[in-house]
């Protein structure tokens, strides 16, 4: 198949064209570089089986392309990043969306939107099912992107009402693994660049909320399965159900560096961050045969290793 990745030289852009090269895809990855580097999809620029296309996704996208599936990823996921420009990641969101949904009634193919656990906002329901409609707080520092996903995933079920397009929404919880930019401002790139340095390791916060981490294999697994299985038009969660307080994952992180003399120091929670985080993978399971089988020490031991030779 010809399969486009807007957002395709990101973080979990660059892992899934590997993975959809290895199986024999023709790959379109789409990019302006807002939060994706060269860098991460340089190994593929020589595949003739890769296209690379730098194009901004709040531009109508009128290249004649021939495609059967999309996977939409164009979004900066963090927090630094997408509060940078809260208005610009606010219509990445929702006018990118438009234009990759035209772009899926023009070409007639399948679109996966690359949602998150953020639709949950700070949850009062525990863990979060995909019945869970959220606790966001609409008007915070962090809407943008949170609000943003719920506004694209409005328009997707919209245009498949409407229009008949055929989607897939899965709801990304935390994912990590090598290619994560060292101190992204996500927790756990943060914590293995300070432990690496031998600087403090920060936990915002008295450490005691927790998050449940994948490993990016098992999100790469998920992506494909979802989109190539035909089940009834549903979000679904793909995440790690193995919960984690950040002292916990501090702890272990400062353990697993070698020599590592960081210690641990607290700062102020920021606002309207989850005290708790876990999904409820129940439909993914059933409707899928999907769940995560990369264990939280695995995963960490690969992603230190990248880090060693990238910082």
């Amino acid at each position: 198949m010809n399969i486009l990745i807007t957002g395709g030289a990101g973080f979990i852009g660059s892992h899934l064209s590997e993975q959809l090269l290895s199986n024999g895809h023709s790959v379109i990855c789409m990019d302006d570089f807002t939060s994706g580097t060269k860098h991460n999809i340089q190994h593929l620029l020589k595949n003739k089986r890769f296209t690379f296309i730098h194009h901004d996704i709040l531009k109508p996208i009128k290249n004649k392309l021939k495609i059967d599936q999309i996977y939409n990823l164009a979004c900066p996921a963090s927090p630094p990043q997408y509060q940078q420009d809260p208005v610009r990641t606010f219509r990445i969101n929702t006018e990118g969306s438009i234009n990759v949904l035209n772009l899926g009634i023009r070409t007639n193919a399948r679109i996966l939107q690359a949602s998150t656990s953020e639709v949950y906002g700070d949850p009062e329901i525990h863990p979060q099912p995909e019945s869970y409609s959220g606790s966001v707080n609409i008007t915070g520092v962090r809407a943008c992107y949170d609000e943003g996903k719920r506004g694209a995933e409005t328009l997707f079920f919209d245009y498949y009402r409407k229009y008949g397009v055929d989607i897939r929404v899965v709801r990304i919880f935390n994912t990590y693994g090598p290619r994560m930019k060292a101190g992204d401002g996500r927790v756990i790139p943060n914590f293995i660049k300070q432990a690496l340095q031998n600087e403090d390791v920060t936990i915002y916060g008295d450490g005691k909320q927790t998050r449940s981490f994948q490993y990016i294999d098992d999100l790469i697994n998920g992506l494909v399965r979802s989109m190539n299985n035909d089940y009834p038009t549903q979000p679904i969660n793909l995440g790690n159900p193995e919960e984690y307080t950040m002292q916990q994952l501090a702890e272990k992180i400062i353990s697993m560096v070698p020599q590592s003399q960081s210690t641990i120091v607290y700062q102020d929670l920021p606002s309207d961050d989850p005290k708790r985080r876990q999904p409820d993978i129940s439909k993914a399971r059933e409707l899928l045969g999907w769940s995560p089988i990369v264990s939280l020490d695995e995963g960490l031991i690969k992603t230190i290793r990248s880090y060693t030779y990238d910082l």
